[in-house]
């Protein structure tokens, strides 16, 4: 059977330290019908020099070099502008996939018969050293999903066609990503998620997600966004709605941790 083709979108901005794993990680993926398409954001890192060096390497491979700083949102509409691929996936270049991410995601999909698919994924630390998990949901409905985001983004990939075409991000500077989540759930009513950990998320001191207390606002405005949500409609969800299932989501993963310790050490 004939594989259909993947853009893989990854927005860089001084990624050198971590951007080759990631580039590897998606290049060398066992299902293999992918472009990755990368925009860089004005590195002032060695990150240009390793982005021009995989451009000799492999022709899968698409960089775009904006000519001033914009954000993650941006970025990754200008590589979602290049993409020719009918399945839109998305890794962040200080994320890692496992190798059979793909294969096993596009099965999934046919098998759902659904727009969008997501899986459970390993957190590492900047060593490479695993810290947790966070198992995925079987599914997600856009409401369960607006009360709190359990579609862990560096595993989402989406079906151009169930959903009417590419679609772009808000290019707020934080928490685009869960607005991109939203925008797709809008247009279909469930998502699912594989439970095997596919990819490894990366925390570290420098992410844009670091801070949890900083993303309060953000979380405000992409309701205002995507619903066109009140000020007062927006405080009400975020203290009645977001609070008890992010609190009751903290508690899950602990539990989680401990549950899937020797399968955290596995991999």
């Amino acid at each position: 059977m004939t594989q259909a083709l993947v853009s893989v979108i990854m927005p860089t901005y001084n990624s050198a330290q971590w951007l080759a794993d990631s580039i590897d990680s998606v290049l060398n993926q066992t299902y293999t019908n992918l472009e990755l398409i990368i925009t860089d954001d004005c590195s002032t890192d060695g990150t240009r020099d390793i982005l021009k060096a995989y451009e000799q390497k492999d022709p899968r491979l698409k960089v775009i070099y904006a000519e001033k700083n914009v954000g993650a949102g941006h970025t990754r509409n200008k590589c979602i502008e290049q993409a020719q691929g009918r399945y839109i996936a998305y890794c962040d270049s200080d994320d890692r996939w496992m190798p059979t991410k793909l294969e096993k995601q596009m099965a999934f999909l046919q098998e759902k018969d659904c727009c969008m698919v997501y899986a459970s994924y390993i957190t590492c630390d900047e060593q490479n050293r695993n810290t947790g998990i966070i198992i995925a949901p079987s599914r997600q409905s856009l409401f369960q999903t607006k009360c709190d985001d359990k579609v862990g983004f560096l595993t989402c990939i989406y079906d151009t066609e169930k959903t009417g075409g590419k679609m772009y991000m808000p290019t707020q500077r934080k928490r685009q990503d869960y607005a991109h989540v939203l925008q797709i759930l809008q247009k279909c009513r469930y998502a699912y998620g594989l439970k095997e950990p596919l990819a490894y998320y990366r925390l570290h001191s420098g992410s844009i997600s670091s801070s949890k207390m900083t993303l309060i606002k953000y979380e405000l405005l992409t309701w205002k966004v995507v619903f066109g949500d009140s000020k007062v409609h927006t405080l009400l969800f975020f203290l009645f709605c977001f609070l008890p299932a992010y609190a009751w989501k903290k508690f899950k993963t602990k539990i989680d941790n401990w549950r899937y310790r020797k399968l955290i050490e596995k991999y």
